[in-house]
C-alpha cells in the first residue's frame, strides 16, 4: 500500500506539491509560536517582567491563534482538493476489489508520507522565524533582553502531531464518500459533478455562519478600552465566516457567478457564455478556485480596515511609540496571513486548471482553437476573481463593521479606498496570470492523445 501511495503522489505532483507547501507552512507556524511560548515559560521571572508591554505569552497567543487556524484551514483545503483529483483512481481501485478500508489506508498513507517529508524543513523554518521574531520583539521592548528560545524539541513534536492529526481527520472525512459508495457508482461519480451541496455540509456551513455572526456580535459589544479583545473576536469571526463560505461554497459561488455572468456574456458572447456555463455547471470546481481568493481578500481586508479604524478611533490619544508598535504587530500578522492565503490561491488555481487537460482536448476535437480556449479561460479567470473578491469583501466588511462599533461607536469603519484597490489588484494578479499560464500549458499537446489518456 505504501508503494501504491507513493505512485499516486508521483502521478499527481501538482496536487501533492500544494498539499506539501500547506503542511510545511502549518508545521513552521506551530513551531514558531510554540517556540515563543516555550521561551516565555523557560525564561526567569525577572527577564519576563523586563518588557514594557504585555508578556511574550500574550503577544504570541494573540498573534498565533489566528495564524495557526488559518494555516490548518489552508491544509484542509489543499488536502480536500488533492483527494478530489484522485477520485477516478480511487474509484478504479474499488472496481478491482480494493476494499473501502484499503482506499482509506491509501489516503492516510499519502498524508503521513507528505507530512513526514516536509516536517524537517518546517521545523527549521519555524525555529529560525521564532528567533528572528523574538529578536525584533526584544528590540521593540515587547520582550525582556534575557528571554531566549530554548533548545527543547517539544514545539517541533507538537507541530508534527498537530499536522498529522488535522491531516488524518480531514482525509478521513474527504475519503468517506468514495470509500462508502458502491464501486460502479464511485467510477460513474468520478466523471460527473453533483449539482447539490450535501445536507450535512450545508448544515455545518449554516452552523459556521451562525457562529461567525455570534463572534462578530461579541466583538461589537466590547467596550472601547478593550479594543484588543474586539479585534481578536472580529478577526476570528471573519475566519469562521470564511469557513462557512468554504462549506457552502458550491451554492454561494453559483449564485454570485449567475449574477456576474450576465455582463460577461454580454461583453463576450462566445467565450463569455462558455466561461459562465463552465463555472455554474461545475460549482465544486468553481468553489475550489473561489475560496482561496475569498480567504485572501477577506483576511487582508479585515486586517486593513481594522487597522485604519483603530488609528482613526485612537486619534491624538495614542503615543507615537504605542501607535508604531501596534501598527507593526498588525502589519506582521497581516503579512503572515496574506502569505498563507496567497499560497493557497496559487496552489489551488494551478491544480484546478491543470486537471482540465482532457476537457480542453475535447473542446479542441469539436473545433475550438487554442486562442478561443484562452479567451474562455480569461473570462473564467475574471469571473473567478470577481466572485472571490465579492465574497471576501462581504466578510471583511461585516468583521470591520463589528470592530468599528466597538472602538468608534459607529458601524461604518474607516475605509482606505486606495489600499482596498491594492488588495483587489493583488487578488487579480495571483488569479488571472495563474489560470492563464497553467491553461496555456494545458491546451498544448495532441488533443486525441490527451482525450484517450483520461485526466492526465
Amino acid at each position: 500500500m505504501t508503494s501504491l501511495a507513493l505512485g499516486q503522489m508521483r502521478r499527481r505532483p501538482a496536487a501533492f506539491l500544494g498539499l506539501a507547501v500547506a503542511l510545511f507552512l502549518a508545521i513552521a507556524t506551530v513551531t514558531l509560536f510554540g517556540s515563543l511560548f516555550a521561551a516565555d515559560v523557560t525564561s526567569p521571572t525577572a527577564a519576563r517582567k523586563a518588557a514594557d508591554r504585555p508578556g511574550l505569552m500574550a503577544i504570541a497567543g494573540a498573534f498565533g491563534e489566528i495564524a495557526v487556524l488559518v494555516a490548518f484551514f489552508v491544509v484542509v483545503n489543499a488536502l480536500g482538493f488533492a483527494l478530489r483529483q484522485q477520485h477516478r483512481e480511487l474509484a478504479l481501485l474499488r472496481t478491482i476489489a480494493a476494499t473501502p478500508r484499503q482506499a482509506r489506508r491509501l489516503v492516510r498513507g499519502q498524508v503521513i508520507v507528505t507530512t513526514l517529508l516536509v516536517a524537517a524543513p518546517g521545523w527549521v523554518a519555524g525555529a529560525v522565524a521564532a528567533r528572528s521574531l523574538l529578536a525584533e520583539l526584544r528590540r521593540r521592548g515587547m520582550a525582556g533582553p534575557g528571554v531566549r528560545v530554548p533548545g527543547t524539541p517539544v514545539p517541533m513534536l507538537v507541530a508534527l502531531a498537530a499536522a498529522l492529526a488535522v491531516g488524518l481527520v480531514a482525509s478521513a472525512v474527504a475519503a468517506r464518500r468514495i470509500s462508502r459508495i458502491p464501486p460502479a457508482a464511485a467510477l460513474a461519480a468520478s466523471s460527473t459533478e453533483h449539482g447539490r451541496t450535501g445536507a450535512p455540509r450545508l448544515l455545518t456551513g449554516i452552523g459556521a455562519l451562525v457562529g461567525g455572526g455570534l463572534l462578530l456580535r461579541l466583538a461589537a459589544t466590547r467596550p472601547a478600552e478593550r479594543s484588543d479583545e474586539a479585534g481578536q473576536a472580529a478577526l476570528l469571526g471573519s475566519l469562521v465566516l470564511l469557513i462557512a463560505v468554504a462549506l457552502t461554497g458550491p451554492l454561494a459561488a453559483r449564485v454570485v457567478a449567475a449574477v456576474l455572468g450576465a455582463p460577461v456574456r454580454a461583453l463576450a458572447p462566445g467565450a463569455g457564455w462558455l466561461a459562465d456555463a463552465n463555472l455554474r455547471g461545475y460549482a465544486r470546481r468553481l468553489s475550489s478556485a473561489v475560496v482561496p481568493v475569498a480567504l485572501l481578500v477577506g483576511l487582508s481586508g479585515t486586517m486593513l480596515l481594522m487597522t485604519h479604524t483603530a488609528e482613526r478611533a485612537a486619534g491624538a490619544t495614542a503615543t507615537t511609540v504605542t501607535s508604531a508598535t501596534d501598527i507593526w504587530l498588525r502589519q506582521a500578522e497581516l503579512a503572515l496571513l496574506v502569505c498563507f492565503a496567497a499560497v493557497s490561491t496559487v496552489n489551488t488555481l494551478v491544480a484546478v486548471t491543470a486537471e482540465r487537460r482532457r476537457e480542453f482536448a475535447l473542446l479542441r476535437l469539436v473545433g475550438a482553437t487554442r486562442k478561443q480556449l484562452l479567451r474562455m479561460l480569461t473570462a473564467e479567470a475574471v469571473l473567478t476573481t470577481a466572485v472571490g473578491v465579492l465574497l471576501g469583501a462581504a466578510v471583511a466588511g461585516a468583521a470591520a463593521a463589528a470592530f468599528s462599533t466597538a472602538v468608534a461607536g459607529s458601524a461604518v469603519p474607516s475605509i482606505p479606498v486606495a489600499d482596498c484597490w491594492w488588495i483587489v489588484a493583488g487578488a487579480a494578479a495571483l488569479t488571472v496570470p495563474g489560470i492563464l499560464a497553467t491553461g496555456l500549458r494545458a491546451v498544448h499537446g495532441p488533443a486525441a492523445e490527451l482525450v484517450g489518456g483520461g485526466r492526465d
